[in-house]
């Protein structure tokens, strides 16, 4: 009987050791959940252990053969550039090793499922669906198409729901952000508004969301405002990452390149178009800059 490829986990990582040791134990969970694989998981930078450690222990274990999940849920530079980069590199430094590249997790019905729990969580009893608008905050990205991704969330949250609306903001690097967002839904009407951060752990930016919630609320009394929480390690989360590994394993990935700005001249980024990505760094993870980063290398999508 043929073995099956190792799971390797790719995650962003964080300065918050809770949001860190969140993404650890989903890893031991998945190896709990299929105990006939090989399982590890790494990040590319901010906390341990290292993608290229978790890597080298799955080498230890005998593993000649894994597929490379992104838990990530957009598409951005880590997922199209950074795990690539770094996944070829480890594939020189333990030569005979083969892997395969899957898919970010994406709005997947599971995971709306979780978001609707999520926000059903934050929301009073007696609220009608029908006057809550929503606030759906992602990381925000650099890459449009990363951004484009969160703003199709929401309207898959919206669909068949019957909230007021489901709107869409950014924590750092892409506007609208957290105040606009909130400005937004109140110009547009809303009273009672619950703000859901699209993010799958606890960390830095999750807590900055809801901290930035709190201060336009406290300035804003005639407009009801809630948090919900991150999606968390719920079961839904654990059957998508599963499927995104059969999915590479089976060769199956469809990924959407339609939009991306490394393939395609998009109005304002045409510069990137065939040039050499420089690595992803996010600048508002730890609330510091990050500098001596200037190395390069290719994008690479598995196409």
């Amino acid at each position: 009987m043929t073995t099956p490829p190792a799971l390797l986990i790719a995650g962003h990582g964080t300065r918050d050791d809770a949001g860190a040791e969140a993404f650890r134990a989903f890893v031991r969970e998945l190896g709990r959940r299929r105990p006939d694989l090989p399982v590890a998981g790494g990040f590319i930078e901010l906390s341990p252990p290292p993608l290229g450690e978790a890597v080298a222990e799955l080498v230890e274990r005998g593993v000649r053969r894994f597929a490379a999940v992104p838990l990530m849920l957009v598409s951005a530079g880590h997922a199209k550039g950074d795990i690539p980069a770094a996944l070829a590199r480890e594939k020189e430094r333990h030569p005979g090793v083969s892997y395969t590249y899957g898919r970010p997790l994406g709005p997947h019905p599971g995971l709306l499922r979780v978001l609707e729990r999520r926000l059903a969580e934050a929301v009073d009893p007696s609220w009608d669906p029908a006057e809550v608008t929503v606030l759906l905050v992602g990381r925000g990205s650099t890459d449009p198409d990363a951004n484009a991704e969160v703003f199709k969330a929401a309207r898959l949250l919206w669909e068949g729901r019957g909230y007021a609306g489901v709107e869409t903001a950014f924590v750092s690097l892409a506007k609208p952000d957290v105040p606009d967002g909130l400005d937004r839904c109140a110009r547009l009407g809303a009273r009672r508004i619950v703000v859901l951060p699209y993010f799958l752990f606890t960390g830095i930016l999750p807590d900055r969301v809801r901290t930035q919630t709190e201060e336009w609320a406290a300035a804003h009394p005639e407009a009801e405002v809630r948090s919900a929480d991150v999606i968390g390690p719920e079961p839904e989360l654990l059957d998508l990452v599963l499927e995104r590994y059969e999915e590479a394993v089976k060769g199956d990935l469809r990924m959407n390149c339609d939009s991306c700005v490394y393939r395609i001249a998009l109005p304002g980024f045409e510069d990137k178009v065939g040039l050499p990505q420089q690595p992803h760094f996010h600048p508002d993870d730890d609330g510091h800059h990050h500098h001596g980063h200037g190395h390069s290398h290719s994008h690479s999508h598995a196409h």
